[in-house]
């Protein structure tokens, strides 16, 4: 139970003892009496008007019950230590009277707990009332502090002492690693630079695609240098009120210079470091101070401490061009998507201490993942080990990792969804179409699958193989856009009829064409030239807005030279799957018989070669949740390339 809640249900308590305490002091308290002196009290008995008297056990304080019942009882007091049979003889009351039930006497018996309940019923009403008004001036005063402290620092500070990541559990960034090397160095042994009059880097910006490890970096830089290492968001500074951001801002510095040497990680800067300007009024004004801030902690007067600077984004081109120069963030460190070689160690960091078979190529596995970034390749890992799981098997299997690489890359297959039997064969036409365009045009991409199993929002799939290629040419790029049309080709020359499965790839091959003729200079009539100048987001691939810069009538020839180029790559496709109906029909024959056919299966129909029997879903499903030892059943083919998806 936390510290709030247990004061709630106190002061609970103390609302109902306080109540309690009250009503049982109200119970308590005896009916207002008369007093009478004694020798009243003898005139009442001897006229017979006493009915009891009762003797308190202090023997001093005596009530006097009379016979009417509608009389009061009344009170007297023995001032002496004389008893009440002695003080009454000297009365003229004798034993007689006792006798005869003139004087009834009561004595009460002697208790040690009377005279702490009446102390406790006076003062503990009024001790619980201090109580509360006690406590709900701490709550105030909580508040208050709460409120005072607002402008304070959100940062977590971390220590170096027991580092959870260094640079070995940082893999496919080598030339990041280096750049940064130099920062752990300055922090180690600062006199080795001093002393040549070099100065280190104030401020170090990350900077890569999501999930590339820019932060996992930040978290090896401070597990290397072994010093303090504060970590906060970008939006974590600006508030809804004025002048939050710039205060936690000081008091972060603060902290660091205290702290000195240490490191100052903020992650998504972007949130807080957008150009200025932009804004009119509101929070924009409040960011912009927060900005302001934390310019002038970076570089400005009395910033010559041992504090340096690091930060994340994947927007650069979005930031204030004072926080880029030299002087607060030196050094730009761009994190790039890995390359082959560079999946396969980051493949390596996350397999280690999971129990994988001595079976699982790493390298095929980094060849079959173009365009993966360190998270994706984890979220393989795991999907491959739940997977393992979920089969009973006592290791990870290549078949594992091969289906998970589909789960991430695809999406999960969608056997449930209900298709026609006509939908079926339309769709395993189409995509028979682009597998058998592919393979006779020389600049295609290499197969990998066939599938008309729903995978993701397509009903069926050809998945081709692709490497780490950056600049495509223009025969490559022209089989893409043949290779994409090859579907819609087939279901018109198979039944003189389209559908609206060709929707993506329609989409796709009109976004290449028109590259092809605006921004790669390919086009023949119009040159070497880009058209329009475009707005990107550098690193998430996202195109803006266009400015246009060309006349009406450059448009017009860019339509006729993007028609042009996919007329006749569509006069390509349908020439292809004419003169080769008999295979068309053969492969879609197949795939309606098996659902999935690999690039070795294809090639031997293609050839005129039988393939071996499939095997039926049931014992298929039966052999791979099998135990391990079913492993060496799984014999898939020896494919060297990685996957690119192209969806129905």
């Amino acid at each position: 139970m936390n510290a709030t809640r247990f004061t709630r249900w106190f002061i609970y308590f103390l609302i109902g003892a306080a109540i309690v305490a009250i009503l049982w002091s109200a119970n308590t308290t005896t009916t207002p009496t008369q007093e009478i002196s004694i020798s009243e009290l003898v005139k009442e008995i001897q006229a017979n008007q006493v009915s009891t008297i009762e003797v308190a056990s202090s023997k001093q304080h005596i009530t006097v019950n009379y016979v009417d019942s509608h009389r009061s009882p009344a009170q007297a007091y023995i001032s002496d230590s004389s008893s009440l049979e002695e003080i009454l003889s000297m009365y003229g009351i004798s034993a007689a009277d006792y006798s005869n039930g003139r004087v009834n006497i009561i004595y009460e018996a002697p208790s040690q707990w009377g005279s702490w309940l009446n102390l406790i019923g006076i003062f503990l009403p009024a001790v619980l009332i201090l109580a509360f008004i006690y406590f709900i001036f701490r709550q105030a005063q909580g508040n208050n502090n709460q409120a005072m402290s607002f402008g304070k620092s959100r940062a977590r500070m971390f220590t170096g002492d027991h580092p959870t990541v260094t640079f070995d559990d940082v893999a496919g960034a080598k030339e990041a690693k280096e750049e940064l090397q130099e920062v752990v160095e300055f922090l180690k042994e600062p006199e080795k630079f001093v002393s040549f009059g070099a100065r280190i880097p104030k401020g170090v910006l990350l900077v890569g695609s999501p999930g590339t490890g820019k932060t996992l970096l930040a978290k090896a830089i401070s597990g290397e240098a072994g010093v303090p290492f504060f970590s906060i968001a970008g939006s974590e500074f600006v508030e809804m009120f004025v002048g939050v951001g710039a205060s936690r801002v000081r008091d972060l510095f603060d902290q660091a210079k205290r702290h000195s040497p240490c490191i100052i990680f903020i992650d998504e800067i972007d949130a807080v470091g957008r150009q200025r300007g932009a804004g009119l009024g509101g929070s924009h004004d409040e960011r912009e101070q927060t900005l302001n801030q934390i310019l002038v902690e970076m570089d400005g007067f009395g910033t010559d401490t041992h504090v340096i600077i690091l930060a994340a984004t994947n927007r650069p081109d979005i930031l204030d061009p004072a926080l880029m120069r030299p002087g607060r963030f030196d050094r730009r460190v761009v994190i790039d998507r890995p390359d082959m070689r560079g999946r396969e160690e980051i493949f390596k960091v996350h397999i280690r201490g999971k129990p994988v078979s001595t079976k699982v190529d790493i390298s095929k596995l980094a060849k079959s993942t173009p365009g993966f970034v360190g998270a994706d390749i984890e979220n393989t890992v795991n999907e491959a080990a739940l997977l393992a799981a979920r089969r009973n098997k006592k290791s990870i299997g290549m078949p594992e990792f091969q289906e998970a690489i589909e789960r991430v890359q695809l999406g999960p297959e969608r056997k449930s969804r209900v298709i026609t039997a006509e939908e079926r064969e339309v769709i395993a036409y189409h995509e028979a179409g682009h597998a058998l365009v592919s393979h006779f045009l020389p600049d295609a991409q290499p197969l990998r699958k066939i599938t008309i199993v729903p995978r993701g929002m397509g009903l069926g799939l050809t998945w081709y193989m692709e490497d780490d290629k950056l600049l495509p040419t223009k025969s490559q790029l022209k089989a893409l856009i043949a290779t994409a049309l090859g579907g819609r080709v087939a279901e018109e020359v198979v039944f003189g009829e389209i559908t609206a499965g060709a929707s993506d790839d329609l989409r796709r091959i009109t976004q290449i064409a028109r590259q092809m003729v605006t921004q790669y200079g390919m086009s023949d009539d119009l040159g070497p030239r880009v058209y329009g100048q475009k707005q990107e987001m550098v690193f998430l691939g996202r195109e803006i807005s266009e400015q246009r810069d060309y006349s009406d009538a450059i448009a017009e020839k860019i339509d006729d030279e993007v028609r042009q180029i996919i007329d006749k790559q569509y006069e390509i496709a349908t020439k292809t799957l004419t003169e080769n109906r008999a295979t068309l029909d053969l492969i879609a024959k197949k795939l309606l018989e098996t659902e999935t056919l690999e690039a070795a299966d294809f090639l031997a129909l293609v050839e005129g070669h039988d393939i071996p029997p499939t095997i039926p879903p049931t014992e298929k499903s039966k052999r791979e949740i099998g135990g391990a030892n079913e492993e060496a059943e799984w014999n898939p083919p020896a494919l060297d390339l990685p996957p690119a998806p192209s969806p129905a």
